[in-house]
């Protein structure tokens, strides 16, 4: 049996999740405390918080959300934060009960989240959150590497004063969180930005798939080395200036060693964490066998 503790984003401390018995191959169940998202939420309005899984909270929205939305953006939340690692189940019939929701909202969120790569629907486990592979990982980035400079040279044409200031608020939100969470969701809205300035919807369509897909990485790279969001930031802020300045080579070159640059990050920041888990096992190993005196 596992459970998992689920810390607030807030910063309070984790919360329990109730464990459930499980097969051992089963991986681990979260029921996520009782909450009510029933009800859609407004401009101005926080979304509660009870204990473990915090409901995420949409005040600066200018849009209603219901309540799909909202079980959408706390579970993305929790699979970027850190809080549901891969491997964890995600059963319906709980998650509507604990957050007083039919499950059919519950549902469509389980969907939107297997199309943006960050659970897949197991044939006998149901929902599980993605499992890291740094095969995937590598083979991710060189298409992104072979689509994305043609989006951004497409961009730096059609790109209205609009979607650069857009694009330039969701840089000045990086600049400032502190949550790598919460920096991954916008660095992904920020790079959806400008995918779509390029005005190319079956470019956009294969762009968006391979992003959805790295965002996984991304999360648990930043989690190891937050230093990365600076230096996302930086790059970011190379690409808007190519941009302002019309030069889509320019804007095209800066993203292509952006990637390059996130890439290398991402698997020596793996590489180093499996290095570590590795040495940490065997020396719990060697005190086990060392024999009494």
């Amino acid at each position: 049996m596992q459970s998992v503790n689920v810390k607030p984003p807030d910063g309070t401390g984790p919360g329990p999740i109730v464990p459930q018995d499980v097969c051992e191959d089963a991986g681990s169940i979260v029921t996520i405390p009782a909450v009510s998202a029933a009800g859609a939420v407004s401009h101005g309005e926080s979304m509660s918080s009870l204990g473990g899984l915090q409901i995420r909270n949409l005040q600066n929205a200018t849009e209603r959300f219901t309540a799909h939305e909202i079980v959408r953006e706390t579970l993305r939340h929790a699979i970027l934060s850190g809080d549901l690692p891969g491997g964890t189940r995600l059963v319906q019939a709980e998650l509507a009960v604990q957050l007083k929701v039919s499950t059919t909202p519950v549902r469509e969120a389980l969907r939107d989240l297997a199309s943006e790569k960050l659970i897949r629907f197991h044939p006998h486990r149901g929902a599980v959150v993605h499992e890291l592979d740094m095969d995937e990982l590598t083979e991710v980035y060189e298409i992104r590497k072979a689509l994305e400079p043609l989006a951004i040279r497409l961009a730096a044409t059609h790109i209205t004063k609009a979607q650069l200031k857009e694009a330039a608020a969701l840089h000045a939100r990086m600049e400032k969180e502190r949550d790598p969470g919460a920096w991954v969701e916008t660095n992904w809205k920020f790079h959806s930005l400008l995918e779509n300035a390029a005005r190319s919807p079956r470019l956009s369509g294969f762009v968006k798939s391979v992003q959805d897909s790295s965002a996984l990485y991304v999360a648990h790279a930043v989690h190891l080395e937050p230093g990365l969001m600076r230096k996302g930031n930086a790059d970011h802020r190379g690409i808007l200036a190519a941009l302002r300045a019309g030069d889509g080579d320019l804007a095209a070159e800066t993203l292509r060693r952006h990637l390059d640059t996130t890439l290398h990050a991402i698997l020596t920041a793996n590489a180093s964490a499996e290095g570590a888990r590795t040495l940490k096992k065997r020396g719990s190993t060697g005190r086990a066998r060392r024999p009494s005196g």
